[in-house]
């Protein structure tokens, strides 16, 4: 086995973990980068309002990360309810041990 193929496993569990984290950083780095931005406008501009502009941006974006989150959750949530090991039986009322 190369060195690449023992590496791996490693880092799939590094990615694994990221993503698991990687929705509650993706929102604070968006609101962040929103008030940053609006800043930014605001000493260039002039304009007070556009603070808030940028924090608007910034929440926008939040949302848009978790809305992208929820998205590929539920893809993979519905991946997961196709499939024969999970699928729900129905059972027939009619069974053999009804008699007793």
């Amino acid at each position: 086995m190369s060195e690449t193929q023992k590496k791996e496993p490693k880092l799939k569990k590094v990615v694994a973990a990221a993503d698991g984290l990687s929705l509650g950083i993706s929102m604070v780095v968006a609101i962040l980068f929103g008030i940053g931005l609006g800043l930014l406008m605001k000493n260039i501009f002039g304009l007070p309002w556009l603070l808030w502009l940028g924090v608007f941006w910034g929440v926008a974006a939040a949302i848009l990360n978790v809305y992208k989150a929820y998205k590929k959750q539920k893809k993979s949530l519905d991946e997961l309810a196709n499939d024969p090991k999970y699928r729900h039986k129905k059972y027939d009322d009619s069974d053999e041990d009804d008699k007793y």
